[in-house]
């Protein structure tokens, strides 16, 4: 098996929220781009929530106009196919967010998008690092996670995201 190597987050220095997942799919690293699978929600929940469309570059300029940065708890790890289930943690190297977030101060809370996500990144990541922060797990917008149906997950983000929704929403009045 081949190691999964992660990709640089997208953000700007002015992010509040940080979305995390776990690590790129096969699809993502294909594609090079965060959650490229055709069926995978993400962008789809997005577009609903921020307005946010067009290719993928747009697509990622829209998240940070919008204070929202992406990123994955992975830099790199051993996984066969692209289920989280199947990451081999002896193999897992957390990305560094102790410097992230030096270089992004104004980020006040982490989301994560799957429950694997948020165990690898309490089990990776020094806790010194996220004193500050709140942080709030989030359904999967996998496809692999089929319990929930796209509505269910639409409205868990939206309240997710709230604070930098409602940030935005002040700015802008």
């Amino acid at each position: 098996m081949r190691k999964s190597e992660g990709f640089p987050p997208v953000a700007r220095e002015d992010a509040r929220v940080l979305v995390l997942g776990s690590l790129p799919s096969q699809r993502s690293l294909a594609h090079q781009e965060y959650y490229a699978h055709p069926q995978n929600a993400f962008w789809p929940i997005m577009h609903e929530i921020f307005g946010i469309s067009g290719s993928y570059a747009e697509r990622c300029a829209g998240l940070t106009t919008n204070n929202v940065a992406l990123w994955d708890v992975l830099q790199a790890s051993v996984r066969r196919g692209s289920l989280d289930a199947d990451i081999r943690l002896e193999t897992a190297a957390a990305n560094d967010f102790a410097s992230f977030l030096g270089r992004h101060p104004d980020i006040e809370q982490i989301v994560f998008n799957g429950r694997k996500a948020e165990q690898l990144f309490h089990r990776l990541v020094p806790a010194d690092c996220i004193r500050r922060l709140k942080l709030f797990g989030l359904p999967s917008t996998s496809p692999a996670y089929a319990a929930m149906p796209f509505t269910g997950k639409l409205s868990a983000w939206k309240a997710g995201l709230n604070l930098v929704r409602s940030n935005n929403e002040r700015r802008n009045t």
